[in-house]
């Protein structure tokens, strides 16, 4: 069995595992905005990327609304093309999101960009080591890859703690994360 192969597997196992833990953990995001905030080092006014939850995601909503209560700047993603990293935009408190590729919910295109210090990433199953199983375009990957190029960026998973999975099936160019944050811990890994 190839490792693509390996994550389809565990991508449709892991889809339908998620949906019934967002059922079970309405206020999960709650929590997890907790230990987000008590355990992740965020320098003053460092800009953190998040992301609009679709469908049985985790959402950060709650941590977005107290990020911004602390006075960091959000910024969300932006798709720009298949095969290319996600542009991050600066998202302004209640400026609306516009229809995007894939049926998202994303920021216009001439809002201003962001650096972030941080980039909070969806997934579908993670593991001890720090490596995530997301949706297969690489998406996440890319925009890791190249911000980890010019600058420092903590990558911090957000997920269901039922979401861990004794090994996430792994390629070399899988950008793994600093940190995940569930409803029960906030784990740093060595990366």
């Amino acid at each position: 069995m190839t490792i693509d192969t390996e994550k389809e597997a565990l991508r449709k196992d892991a889809q339908v595992r998620r949906a019934h833990l967002k059922h079970e953990m309405p206020e999960a995001g709650l929590r997890m905005a907790e230990y987000f905030l008590n355990s992740i080092p965020l320098p003053a006014n460092a800009v953190v990327s998040a992301y609009s939850a679709i469908g049985d995601e985790a959402d950060p909503a709650p941590l977005v609304a107290a990020l911004r209560l602390r006075g960091h700047p959000v910024a969300l993603p932006r798709v720009v093309g298949r095969g290319q990293p996600l542009s991050l935009h600066l998202h302004g408190h209640g400026q609306a999101l516009v229809k995007g590729g894939y049926g998202l919910s994303e920021p216009d295109a001439d809002w201003p960009l962001a650096i972030p210090a941080v980039l909070i990433v969806p997934l579908l199953a993670f593991d001890a080591t720090g490596h995530r199983l997301g949706y297969g375009a690489g998406y996440y990957d890319r925009t890791l890859t190249l911000l980890r190029t010019r600058h420092p960026v903590i990558a911090v998973g957000f997920a269901y703690s039922g979401q861990e999975v004794g090994e996430v099936p792994h390629h070399d160019g899988d950008e793994k994360l600093d940190w995940v944050v569930t409803e029960l811990f906030a784990r740093k890994f060595v990366i």
